[in-house]
Order: C-alpha cells, then sequence, then structure tokens
C-alpha cells in the first residue's frame, strides 16, 4: 500500500462510514480500482482508520458526552446485542465477508428499503399536536441496538441499520442519525481494538515481537489514514445530519442502488471482485 492508497481510502471511509451507503460496498469499488492487493495489514488498515472518523463524532459532538450518566448508560445497552451477536456468529460474519454478492444485493435491497423510510416513518409535525422523539428510553435504545445486528451482514450498512431503527423508535430523523453516531464509537472502538489483537496474535505466533508488528511505513500510513478519516468524516457528518433533517433518505437509496446494480453488473462481466 502507497500514501497515495492510503489517502484515497481514508477519504473513503471518511465519507461513508456514517452515511447510510454501506462503507464495505465502497471500500470493494476503490480497492478494485485501485489494485490495492488485500494484504492482512491492507485488511487491518481498513478496520483501525475507523478511529478516525470516531474522534469526528466527539469533537462534533462534545457537550452531547457531558449531558448525563444515563446517556453512557443508553449507548451500552444498544451495544450489548451486536457484541453478543458477534460473539455467537463470528464464523458466519466471516463467511458472509467473502461474499462480493451478498455486498451488491444488500446494497440493493437497503436502497429500496431507503427510497421508502420517509414515508414508512413519517415526521411528526409539532404544530399538529405531534410530539417527536429526540432523546430514546432504554427500551428504545435497546431496540435500536437489534436493529444495529442487522449490520453484520456486509452491504446492509451499519449506519442505515441504526438509523432505520431509531425512525422505528419515532425519533426525528436528527436524532436518529445523531444516536448512530454515538453508537459507531464503542462498536467501531471494539471492531478495531478486536482485529488489532488478532493482528499482533497471528504475527505473535511467527515469531513476531510487539516492537516489530509494524514497520515504519505502515505507522505512517496508519497516522495518515485516521487524520484523513477524521477530517473527512467531520465534514460528513455536519453535511449529512443537516440534508436528512431537511430531505430525507430518498437519495441515499438511489445511490445504493445504483452501486448494488454496479457491483452486480461487474460480477456479471466476470469481473474478480474481492472484499479487502
Amino acid at each position: 500500500m502507497t500514501y497515495w492508497h492510503a489517502l484515497l481510502l481514508a477519504i473513503v471511509e471518511g465519507i461513508t462510514e456514517f452515511l447510510p451507503v454501506s462503507s464495505t460496498g465502497h471500500m470493494i469499488i476503490a480497492s478494485q480500482l485501485l489494485g490495492i492487493p488485500a494484504t492482512p495489514f491492507t485488511k487491518l488498515f481498513l478496520v483501525v482508520i475507523q478511529l478516525g472518523a470516531i474522534l469526528s463524532v466527539l469533537v462534533v459532538y462534545w457537550k452531547r458526552f457531558f449531558q448525563s450518566f444515563d446517556f453512557y448508560l443508553k449507548l451500552l445497552v444498544a451495544f450489548l446485542p451486536i457484541v453478543v451477536v458477534g460473539l455467537l456468529l463470528k464464523k458466519h460474519i466471516d463467511a458472509l465477508l467473502e461474499s462480493v454478492t451478498t455486498v451488491a444485493v444488500m446494497l440493493l435491497l437497503g436502497g429500496v428499503v431507503l427510497l421508502f423510510i420517509d414515508k414508512w416513518f413519517p415526521q411528526e409535525d409539532p404544530k399538529a399536536g405531534g410530539h417527536p422523539v429526540t432523546n430514546p428510553s432504554f427500551k428504545e435504545a435497546l431496540f435500536i441496538g437489534l436493529f444495529q445486528c442487522i449490520a453484520v451482514v456486509p452491504g446492509v450498512s451499519r449506519s442505515a441499520a441504526t438509523i432505520i431503527g431509531g425512525l422505528s423508535q419515532k425519533l426525528t430523523r436528527r436524532a436518529a442519525a445523531e444516536f448512530a453516531f454515538f453508537l459507531a464509537m464503542p462498536t467501531m472502538a471494539a471492531a478495531a481494538v478486536k482485529d488489532i489483537y488478532d493482528y499482533y496474535k497471528e504475527a505473535h505466533a511467527h515469531g513476531v515481537e510487539i516492537s516489530q508488528l509494524f514497520s515504519s511505513q505502515e505507522v505512517k500510513l496508519l497516522l495518515l489514514g485516521n487524520v484523513v478519516a477524521f477530517v473527512v468524516a467531520l465534514l460528513a457528518i455536519r453535511l449529512f445530519v443537516g440534508f436528512v433533517a431537511k430531505y430525507g433518505f430518498r437519495a441515499f437509496g438511489i445511490y445504493r442502488i445504483l452501486v448494488g446494480g454496479f457491483l452486480l453488473l461487474l460480477l456479471g462481466l466476470g469481473v474478480n471482485l474481492q472484499l479487502v
């Protein structure tokens, strides 16, 4: 992997991680177009740079993290289902991660859902006597966490699943998107820590010490990727929240269908696609 590769992948990660479009699907396309080999470091890189994206949430919403202890308890309640599902279905999840067809089909199906999601879950109008929900209860947080579990299927999009879960609990579009951002922090951090540990365990089994785990160039690539992912995600979050609050999710549905269709077209033409 070159610095140019790291820069472009981090941009793709920063843009797509918090949008309901599946960062996995976009990583497939970007990696194939760039001709990046699916090495163990490349796979780790794509997970670790999520930490930069996580930091952007903390920066944008730093005041929310000082609101109340309930905020953290609700995140914990929403986070626990994905932990349980991840531990119980790890082998099945790993198998799905090898299927590009699964990613393409899920992008298409998820796109169809987003085309109609605004009609299925219309926003409450305060002027009409409605009461928009801007903060989930513990029960609603758990339900949103259960929706996030659907995203273990690659191509579904963790952000999309979580946002739909929030909308199903009558959260406003803005509140559903923001809670999805908050829930991404423990989820993505746990995934990054686990992958780093697995990477170390595999290297240690081959006699590599922790001080030799990364070369100086790989350390620089990881730093570059995290910084770029942080900056791009910072902009993406601000733009996304304002956009969905005003226009809804239809545009993302159309986009997902186009990307999913493009992947299926490539597969139909015999193009060899691999998940990195």
